[in-house]
């Protein structure tokens, strides 16, 4: 059966009977967390879940022993969920003689497909892997957790948000919490949160508390109450050096070092945004919406408004420029490394280096 997403999910749980079995896969935990008070709401009443409701951890215990727990009757509870964590550690680790996984320990031989010929009535297995990502070295890994748990009839995927949904999730709690933030504020917000959900959603609700009287968000706001949003204040730096104006680099750099940001992380962002926009120059992109695709394609998770900065980069460097901004951010990151007593003075070096010469 094909895998279903979160807005699916509620939705099946909100108007048809629960399955025996689920298995929540993917690493993202906002949604994870909506889907999993949905359920125990819809199976066991409030009253009841310190009787009915288990979480067992694979780490402590065997599939074995949670099916046999699932055929025993409870005493105290007429319906029962057993949420099952680490769901990935009950894969066999053994190879064959060729080479290939023995898969003999699988969901078969575990006694799971044998359960769901015959489940307990009242009673809903979840298994929940959340170590593993959809993409880059976790593909084979989620695949192969697929493979052991294909008996499981309902497979709920959660992926990591697109730029475009965690507009919208921010969009929806703001408005939810009466929160006017828009264009630059949202989209440093979203840049500083990078796609995790629940911090999203934390931040807002932040946000919300510290905003007086209906009164928009500011970059101030963001500054003061959102971890990263000080990224803001270092595009304006790449933004400076691309135009060669020494002054607002300068200041931009000055104000990082007012409000505290650790220098040498400040350089690791100046150090991706230069590569970024370096490869984005030698594959010849010319918008926004091909650089996005371009590095999704080849495994880097980029936002559009992150894309947007980059092709904006790219357009104010020549290749030579960002040649020279690389290899002397590589210079400075050493000099860092070496144990330079005053990170400002390096910063400032390297600002004077990239800010001098011709502009393209």
């Amino acid at each position: 059966m094909p895998a279903i997403n979160p807005d699916q999910f509620l939705a099946r749980v909100a108007k048809q009977p629960l399955a025996p079995v689920y298995l929540f896969l993917g690493p993202e935990g906002y949604y994870r967390r909506l889907c999993k008070n949905a359920l125990l709401d819809r199976a066991l009443p409030p009253e009841s879940r310190a009787d009915s409701f288990t979480q067992v951890d694979l780490e402590e215990t065997s599939v074995a022993n949670i099916i046999d727990d699932a055929k025993s009757l409870s005493l105290f509870a007429s319906d029962r969920v057993i949420w099952i964590t680490s769901a990935e550690l009950a894969l066999p680790r053994r190879m064959t003689s060729g080479g290939e996984e023995d898969e003999k320990d699988g969901a078969g031989e575990s006694g799971l497909s044998a359960y769901l010929k015959a489940p307990t009535p009242g009673t809903v297995l979840v298994f929940e892997c959340s170590r593993f990502d959809f993409a880059g070295d976790d593909r084979a890994k989620i695949e192969r957790v697929q493979k052991f748990y294909s008996a499981i009839p309902v497979t709920v995927e959660f992926r990591p948000l697109t730029p475009e949904s965690s507009r919208y999730l921010a969009q929806e709690i703001a408005r939810e919490k009466k929160l006017k933030i828009a264009g630059a504020e949202l989209a440093a917000l979203l840049e500083a949160c990078a796609g995790d959900a629940n911090r999203l959603v934390s931040e807002i609700e932040k946000l919300a508390l510290f905003v007086e009287n209906g009164r928009p968000v500011t970059m101030d706001d963001l500054r003061t109450m959102v971890p990263n949003a000080a990224q803001s204040t270092i595009f304006n730096l790449v933004n400076a050096l691309g135009k060669r104006d020494r002054s607002a680099a300068l200041r931009s750099l000055d104000i990082l070092v007012r409000e505290g940001e650790y220098l040498p992380l400040a350089l690791t962002f100046l150090s991706t945004q230069f590569r970024l926009a370096l490869a984005a120059k030698e594959a010849r992109l010319n918008s926004p919406q091909q650089a996005q695709a371009y590095f999704t394609k080849a495994g880097v998770r980029i936002w559009r408004d992150r894309a947007e900065q980059v092709m904006a980069t790219a357009d104010a460097f020549s290749r030579d420029h960002l040649n020279r901004a690389v290899a002397a951010i590589y210079d400075t990151d050493k000099k860092f490394r070496d144990g330079y007593k005053d990170d400002r003075v390096v910063m400032e070096t390297l600002v004077l280096a990239l800010t001098t010469g011709e502009s393209r």
